[in-house]
């Protein structure tokens, strides 16, 4: 099975260009796309869910034609949108029943288990019979999961997923997406970097709604190996190393503003050589496009 996307593009009503000619070939497992805020991300993803046209373009999973046969692409279509509302009075269990009947699912017994599976795998099943309302960040996030795979999908997209989850839910959420991503193709949409690195064998970087890099996350990583650099440095002389030194990303640490450099030899000596990681594939990627647009 394999998601093929070729030169999507989408212009808003506003004069906004989200897409621009997006390609890309996408396998069974998880897929991960990262980017910014406002990166196309989500353009991408309503787009590949039906709940909008491209301008231009195409996209296909196996046969299917994803832009023409939106009837058939939901019948197979998993769904977790970066923000859902749900019905807060409602039990999990109804509503999940109630979602299932309107998938088309009409024997009741054959819901019945299809319900109680989907509960027992995201964990909600001792708190079945609770509103939903009562549920927190991350049960509703496990029950929008339990939604998205009523079904038995082959295409499962998930925008944002982790947002907001503490830590022993983001691991849980995590253990899950993984799990189902051995029998299909899960497509994580997120800017968390970590997300991707833990998650994904295969993933793309999107930035003004342009791919600008694609491949598995170590190979990718390789490229900048040897060539990120690392100093602490006082917070106004930022500016000075920004004019002089192409600077990836700061951070602050014991008070002092820490920056990393993309370089292919070391900057000066005061420098320390920093074992490069997704994140610096990442910064560098973006702040390459970004400031390319500037010139």
């Amino acid at each position: 099975m394999e998601l093929k996307i070729k030169n999507l593009s989408k212009t808003y009503s506003n004069g906004v260009h989200a897409l621009k000619g997006i390609t890309l070939n996408i396998p069974q497992g998880m897929f991960g796309l990262l980017g910014p805020n406002g990166a196309g991300k989500s353009s991408l993803m309503r787009t590949l869910a039906t709940l909008q046209q491209a301008d231009s373009g195409s996209a296909t999973l196996d046969d299917l034609d994803i832009l023409k046969d939106k009837a058939e692409v939901r019948k197979i279509l998993g769904y977790l949108p970066q923000e859902f509302g749900v019905y807060p009075k409602v039990s999990s269990y109804n509503m999940l029943d109630h979602i299932a009947s309107l998938k088309g699912i009409s024997n009741k017994g054959e819901r019945k288990e299809l319900v109680a599976s989907l509960l027992n795998k995201t964990n909600l099943w001792d708190v079945r019979n609770k509103s939903l309302g009562t549920y927190s960040g991350g049960m509703k996030q496990r029950f929008g999961i339990a939604q998205a795979l009523i079904g038995d999908p082959k295409l499962i997209i998930v925008d944002e997923p982790t947002a907001g989850l503490d830590p022993a839910e983001r691991n849980r959420f995590h253990n899950l997406l993984c799990e189902i991503g051995e029998n299909t193709i899960v497509i994580l949409s997120t800017h968390i970097v970590e997300d991707i690195s833990n998650l994904c064998n295969n993933m793309a970087i999107i930035c003004l709604g342009e791919v600008v890099a694609k491949g598995i996350p170590n190979e990718l990583t390789e490229g900048v190996k040897g060539r990120i650099w690392t100093k602490a440095i006082e917070k106004d002389e930022l500016a000075h190393y920004k004019t002089d030194l192409q600077v990836i990303s700061t951070h602050l640490k014991a008070g002092k503003t820490v920056i990393h450099v993309l370089s292919d030899n070391k900057p000066d000596a005061s420098f320390e050589a920093f074992a490069a990681n997704l994140e610096d594939v990442y910064f560098a990627e973006i702040t390459s496009r970004m400031n390319s647009t500037l010139v």
